[in-house]
């Protein structure tokens, strides 16, 4: 079976995904696809969906439509690409080290990384849990600054 990622451009879109998306986690990548690190990470969620196919569903978001601008706020995606995970229409949060817990920036390093994260948030959210601990290595997890603005 072939499996392809939906790209999603509208706001309306998006609303429906996280909404109808019940007892699976839902993987939002925001990106460009002129990107390459989003290409890079398209590529590891590509060969990853199969793996993942009876827990998670995987979607992109083209951050550049102007229609899907008030999530990028919301979500305040400035790095790409940005990860951001749901289950049951609500936002999963995952303490990975950083001091944003919202979303995983950056590339997955391999397929099997990716594999684990979306395993590990299935199964806390399949307990009620709504943050969740990276099953990641330090060492794997990719690393930002937050610059703020006005401090």
């Amino acid at each position: 079976m072939e499996y392809i990622l939906r790209t999603l451009t509208k706001k309306e879109e998006i609303d429906s995904i996280i909404r109808d998306t019940i007892d699976k986690v839902l993987v939002l990548r925001f990106g460009r696809s002129s990107d390459p690190l989003s290409l890079q990470l398209d590529d590891i969620l590509y060969k990853s969906v199969r793996e993942v196919s009876k827990f998670a569903t995987v979607a992109l978001v083209d951050i550049d439509s102007e229609d899907v601008q008030v999530y990028v706020k919301y979500f305040d995606i400035t790095l790409i690409p940005s990860t951001i995970f749901f289950f049951n229409a609500h936002h999963m949060k995952m303490d990975s080290g950083s001091a944003d817990h919202t979303k995983w920036v950056g590339a997955f390093q391999r397929k099997q990384d990716f594999i684990d994260v979306v395993e590990a948030i299935f199964r806390a959210a399949m307990k009620g849990k709504l943050i969740v601990t990276c099953p990641l290595p330090p060492e794997r997890i990719p690393k930002f600054q937050l610059l703020y603005k006005d401090v």
